[in-house]
């Protein structure tokens, strides 16, 4: 299939409804990112955060035969947008399915512990390997707050516990925790995409992990925590977090820039002693044991 690509930068305000109306006219798929991206004024975006970017350097890709400055006319008209200036370029004819593939590789996490795509042999197979492919769901191992919290399982489950993973995305930790030596997991997410592809992972696992949308009310109690979120939602759920994990029990938060450690230690410093934080490519987790 011969493809072309339509490139365009606009204000960020106006991104999600020419990205709708772009959808809506035919095309393929719309990606976008920081239009200062390469320069010293690039805004870096923490995942799941809503950007800070002034303007968006914005590319949709469609059918060469789609005509796609027709469709860009039609997708402003119903966004009641301006056409800003664009231009097309054309997209060499390949294996796309294989070119996306070929950026995804087996992640080695620790010692004896592997992240492997689902078209990849394992590297080790005797490692404890768990098979994911990059999806809808945040948690594919690739980011370090994902990898930062899989290590910190790896040294803490020691067999039989119970695991609680909120905001558990792909589930990537509860069937970790599991394959570890965990002897249950729940996940809860508040998004039922990420829940159906959790349980989805979970089977192809072969372990059998309990995955709830965040409306389901929460009364698992744990001994091992983990939350990779973002700092403003872990601070908020503290009382709650606390509440889930057993007294002497441990708990695991991640998702958190360094700076924002410190503001995070407070919030659960009535119920958690923390350890050292651990850090990553400047991503930070934090550990502790509950009182």
């Amino acid at each position: 299939m011969t493809l072309t690509a339509l490139v365009l930068e606009l204000d960020a305000g106006r991104v999600e409804r020419l990205c709708d109306a772009l959808f809506e006219v035919g095309a393929l798929s719309v990606t976008f990112e920081d239009a200062r991206t390469g320069t010293a004024a690039e805004a870096p975006c923490e995942p799941g955060e809503s950007a800070t970017w002034l303007r968006v350097k914005l590319t949709a890709l469609w059918r060469a035969q789609d005509d796609p400055e027709e469709r860009l006319l039609r997708a402003c008209e119903t966004a009641e947008l301006p056409v800003p200036p664009h231009e097309l370029r054309g997209v060499p004819d390949e294996d796309w399915v294989a070119k996306s593939r070929a950026q995804f590789g087996p992640i080695r996490v620790s010692g004896r512990l592997w992240i492997v795509p689902s078209w990849h042999v394992p590297p080790e197979p005797d490692a404890i390997n768990l098979l994911l492919d990059p999806g809808l769901a945040f948690g594919t191992g690739d980011h370090p707050s994902t990898r930062l919290c899989l290590q910190w399982l790896d040294r803490t489950i020691g067999g039989g516990e119970a695991v609680l993973d909120y905001g558990c995305g792909s589930g990537i930790l509860a069937i970790a925790a599991l394959k570890l030596g965990a002897r249950q997991a729940v996940g809860v997410d508040i998004d039922p995409d990420a829940v159906a592809v959790a349980r989805a992972n979970a089977k192809r696992n072969g372990v059998e992990a309990r995955f709830l949308d965040g409306l389901s009310p929460l009364t698992f109690t744990a001994d091992v925590v983990v939350a990779n979120i973002l700092a403003n939602p872990l601070k908020v759920l503290a009382p709650l977090l606390a509440s889930r994990i057993r007294h002497g029990g441990r708990l695991a938060l991640s998702g958190i820039l360094p700076d924002q450690a410190s503001e995070i230690e407070k919030s659960y410093a009535p119920w958690i002693k923390f350890a050292p934080r651990t850090e990553s490519e400047g991503w930070a987790c934090l550990s502790g044991v509950r009182l």
